[in-house]
């Protein structure tokens, strides 16, 4: 899954994209470059990001969305959004999937992913993004995380979201600590309980930064290949990545080398 942050102040490439054509033409090279999905998002959720409107982030997504669409019809596109309102309007316009890191928390997001048949990302988040590195604290984060996506899951399934449209997220970085999100990433496998594919978003990530000593994200490149390798190779079906050619050349390797086995 390949990343199109359409906003100006996203924790890794925020403002790099000036404006749809640029972010249409970025999303088509991703696809050239492997991806499989490319993720849209108009509303940064970095730590310490405010809420956008859901007219602002609608404005941002809807044209890239469209954009992709009309040169590549069969391109498969998610929504990185919290808001239904949002993600409805993405889906109408050819979206096949949301990718919601609050885990559906608003009330209309079930059934807007319901009534459109779409593919729905749930992804585990302690707080807000305001807030969610203040103080991340867990008794055990991997039980705790895992118990939290069973329970959304459910609540999809039973708002009329088809169980094999779900996809977990454990949120790595979003709200965990250091050692929280090695815990994680060290127990991925045992998220396969659940039921679903699993997705993980590492790409960049501060947690990275702090075990390679990388301040600038985009540096974070051998990082984020170490931490994907590991996904690749521990059962996670999906990784959101910022860097798609050299990242599809490490999954290559790893499912090339796991296949074997």
């Amino acid at each position: 899954m390949g990343i199109v942050n359409v906003t100006p102040d996203s924790f890794s490439d925020g403002g790099r994209l000036a404006g749809p054509e640029a972010a249409v033409q970025y999303a088509l090279q991703q696809f050239s470059d492997g991806a499989s999905i490319v993720d849209v998002g108009g509303e940064s959720t970095r730590p310490g990001s405010d809420v956008v409107s859901g007219e602002d982030e609608i404005a941002r997504v809807l044209p890239v969305i469209e954009g992709v669409l009309a040169r590549e019809p069969q391109a498969c596109l998610s929504v990185d959004t919290r808001k239904a309102v949002v993600a409805a309007e993405a889906l109408r316009a050819g979206a096949r999937i949301v990718n919601d890191v609050s885990g559906g928390a608003d009330p209309d997001m079930f059934a807007a992913v319901a009534d459109a048949g779409a593919g729905l990302v749930l992804m585990h988040m302690q707080g807000d993004p305001k807030t969610m590195q203040d103080d991340p604290h867990y008794d055990d984060v991997v039980d705790e995380v895992r118990t939290y996506l069973y329970e959304r899951l459910e609540a999809a399934a039973f708002a009329g979201v088809e169980r094999e449209r779900l996809c977990v997220d454990p949120g790595i970085g979003f709200g965990k600590t250091l050692e929280h999100n090695l815990a994680l990433l060290r127990s991925i496998e045992t998220f396969a309980s659940l039921g679903t594919p699993i997705l993980a978003g590492v790409s960049r990530k501060r947690f990275l930064g702090e075990l390679t000593d990388v301040p600038e994200p985009a540096d974070r490149v051998d990082g984020t290949a170490a931490a994907v390798a590991w996904c690749a190779s521990h059962g996670v079906d999906i990784v959101r990545v910022h860097d798609v050619l050299r990242i599809v050349r490490v999954v290559r390797v790893v499912d090339a080398i796991v296949g074997a086995a």
